[in-house]
C-alpha cells in the first residue's frame, strides 16, 4: 500500500510536535493513555485501546510500557502474533521488564512453541530473582521488620557464644 506524501507530511508534523513537549508532559499524557487504554481493555474495547496506545508511542517515553499494555491488549483479542510482537519489543526497550518476558513465555506456549517457552519463562524467572519488586511497607511494618531481624541477629549470636561457652566448660572439665 502506498502513502500519500501529504499524510506522511502530516504525520511528521504531529509527532515533531509530540516530541517537542517537555519529557514531563509527555510521561503525564502517556501515564493517562495507559490508564484510559487498561480501563478499555477491561471494557473489551480492543480496537480503542490499541489505537490510544499507538498515539500514546509517538511521545517517545515509557515505551516498554506502551508496547507490554498493546501486547496485553492483543492478547485478550486473541491476535498472539501482534502480542508476540508487542512483547519482543518492550523487551527490546528494556530487557529487565520482567512481565513482558512472562507474558512472551505464555504466548508462545499458546502458541505451540513449547522450547521457546520453556527458555523465556526460565529467563524471566532469572530476571525476577535477579530484580526482586520492591515491596510496599507501611512505616509500622517496616518497624516490625527491622526489630525482628534484630532479635534474629542477637538470638544467633547468643546460640553460638551459649554454643562456645559449652565447648570451653567440657575443654576445662573433662580433659
Amino acid at each position: 500500500m502506498e502513502r500519500h506524501k501529504e499524510s506522511e507530511e502530516r504525520l511528521d508534523l504531529e509527532l515533531d510536535s509530540k516530541t517537542e513537549l517537555p519529557i514531563s508532559e509527555r510521561e503525564e499524557k502517556v501515564s493517562q493513555s495507559l490508564e484510559e487504554a487498561q480501563d478499555l481493555r477491561e471494557q473489551g474495547n480492543y480496537d480503542q485501546g490499541i489505537e490510544k496506545l499507538i498515539n500514546a508511542l509517538a511521545l517517545e517515553v515509557k515505551k516498554d510500557q506502551v508496547y507490554y499494555r498493546l501486547g496485553n491488549i492483543f492478547f485478550d483479542s486473541g491476535d498472539l502474533d501482534r502480542a508476540e510482537y508487542a512483547y519482543e519489543r518492550a523487551i527490546e526497550e528494556n530487557e529487565e521488564h520482567v512481565n513482558a518476558q512472562h507474558n512472551l513465555a505464555v504466548v508462545y506456549r499458546k502458541q505451540g512453541k513449547v522450547s521457546k517457552s520453556v527458555k523465556q519463562r526460565k529467563k524471566a524467572n532469572k530476571l525476577e530473582l535477579q530484580n526482586p519488586k520492591d515491596p510496599d511497607l507501611s512505616k509500622e511494618e517496616k518497624s516490625y521488620a527491622k526489630r525482628f531481624a534484630l532479635k534474629l541477629v542477637l538470638m544467633i549470636i547468643g546460640g553460638i557464644a551459649g554454643l562456645g561457652l559449652i565447648v570451653y566448660l567440657a575443654a576445662v572439665f573433662v580433659f
